[in-house]
């Protein structure tokens, strides 16, 4: 039936010229086209088109959006349940649809769909199974079957590659859903079920009645290296004994799932859901400070497990967010909490942080030798290298141009007073010294929050943060 579900023109498909913008791209004999045709038509039978939200990921799938004319969504690889939880969570009413390959739901998004399964909530999940992964070269996918020949079984499936996934039955056996069932498209009896169980499975959501999933074995005739008809036997003849055809799940007369409340975004109603008030948290910058760079500022602090870089790079974050500005901590930690290589990038923006990665930092925080070699190079032309010369005792000869280095010895001070643990306080307090970056009281102010269950501490923070600020200061001519 025609169906104002698909556009009429697709004017995405390589800007619509000649026949793309009345074809798809799919091969010919993909079971994805009649999926995708009963799904257009039961949401148009349905009269739901304008309330629904179909959420497509990486495969075969990954340009339904040129086709329906509906509200849709791209997920990362495998993640299409967990943005449909987020469309029908944000939008009650709304008619969600995630549409997913047996290589992006079974494989990398195996968490993904168990957990949302389980929670019950009403979406509709269409699982394309062609025992292939179609769009990526016709590798081995979690539902290939044993012996079956793909570009990375070359002999065939063994056993040591496991069983295929069973989908529909692992689902099936979860306490969610209300309805799971496993159709297929090799012949027209199998193909009018399949448009019937796919508007079943909307209509239950329609009805607010719970999750349901349907599997659809489909054909590939490209990767199976067969024609069409013969990809359609081969399904019948070599899938359907491996996964039976049937309904796995039916429990769809009981009660309707709870409603959802809608959900409110509002500052207010967040702030109080996370526990917060909407108090402004006092700000002591007068602005950005556009004396290191006018919109966005790169930070990196470098050294070994245990140094505490990762807790400064949190509290120059939380400072920054505090002053009112975008901020952002990327960790990355060495293989052992203590003595592995461990550094943290940090972003600071004046509106929004593009890139929270800082390959050429305006600032390197360097904790040990090690880092200041590894890292040292990458500051960027004018920027600045505050190191610890308690343990560093030379600089890498490769700095770039105009590049200021401030010598504070991090590890002395805080053992001369009394806790060695402090050292990355001080380290925060040679940041503020040596680039202003913030006043010192935003420095004093974060410390004293992250310190706020340990209070006995905070004197001593406080003195380290302070004599850091100092030394390094008297370093630096400041802007």
């Amino acid at each position: 039936m025609p169906t104002s579900v698909f556009y009429s023109f697709f004017e995405r498909h390589a800007h619509g010229e000649g026949a793309n913008a009345h074809s798809t791209t799919y091969c010919p004999g993909c079971g994805h086209g009649l999926a995708q045709k009963y799904l257009a038509e039961a949401i148009d039978e349905l009269g739901v088109q304008d309330r629904t939200v179909l959420v497509s990921p990486v495969g075969c799938s990954v340009f339904m959006y040129y086709y329906f004319d509906v509200g849709n969504s791209q997920a990362a690889h495998g993640r299409a349940p967990a943005v449909a939880i987020g469309h029908k969570t944000a939008n009650p009413g709304s008619i969600v649809i995630a549409y997913q390959g047996d290589g992006d739901l079974a494989s990398i998004g195996l968490a993904e769909i168990v957990s949302t399964a389980q929670l019950g909530i009403p979406i509709t999940v269409l699982f394309i199974n062609n025992a292939v992964y179609g769009m990526t070269g016709g590798q081995m996918a979690p539902t290939t079957l044993i012996g079956q020949r793909t570009t990375t079984t070359l002999k065939g499936r063994g056993l040591l590659a496991g069983q295929p996934l069973k989908m529909a039955e692992l689902i099936s056996g979860l306490d969610g859903p209300v309805y799971v069932e496993r159709v297929a498209l090799y012949d027209n009896r199998q193909r009018a079920h399949t448009k019937r169980a796919i508007k079943k499975a909307l209509e239950l959501q329609v009805a607010g009645k719970g999750f349901a999933f349907l599997e659809v074995l489909s054909e590939c005739p490209v990767h199976l290296g067969l024609e069409p008809e013969a990809a359609e036997n081969w399904v019948r003849d070599n899938m359907v004994p491996v996964f039976p055809l049937g309904v796995k799940k039916d429990t769809t007369d009981g009660a309707a799932f709870p409603i959802i409340p809608t959900a409110t975004f509002g500052p207010e109603e967040t702030l109080s859901a996370l526990g917060a008030t909407n108090g402004r948290e006092a700000r002591f910058a007068h602005g950005f400070p556009a004396h290191i760079d006018p919109e966005d500022i790169g930070l990196k602090l470098a050294g070994s497990g245990g140094d505490g870089a990762q807790t400064a790079a949190m509290i120059i974050t939380r400072a920054a967010i505090t002053e009112g500005y975008d901020a952002t901590l990327i960790p990355s930690y060495g293989p052992e909490s203590r003595g592995g290589t461990s550094y943290a990038d940090v972003h600071v923006a004046r509106h929004e942080v593009v890139s929270p990665a800082a390959p050429r930092p305006h600032v390197l925080v360097a904790f040990n030798a090690p880092s200041l070699t590894k890292f040292g190079p990458s500051v960027r032309a004018g920027g600045t290298i505050i190191y610890d010369n308690s343990v560093i005792n030379a600089l890498p000869p490769d700095l770039a141009a105009g590049v200021t280095t401030v010598a504070v010895p991090f590890a002395s001070i805080a053992k001369d007073l009394g806790a060695p643990l402090v050292k990355n306080i001080v380290s925060l307090g040679a940041l503020q010294g040596a680039t202003k970056i913030f006043p010192e009281e935003t420095f004093l102010t974060a410390v004293r929050d992250a310190l706020k269950a340990k209070c006995a501490l905070v004197p001593v923070n406080e003195e380290a943060l302070r004599l850091g600020a100092k030394l390094a200061g008297e370093q630096v001519d400041h802007y």
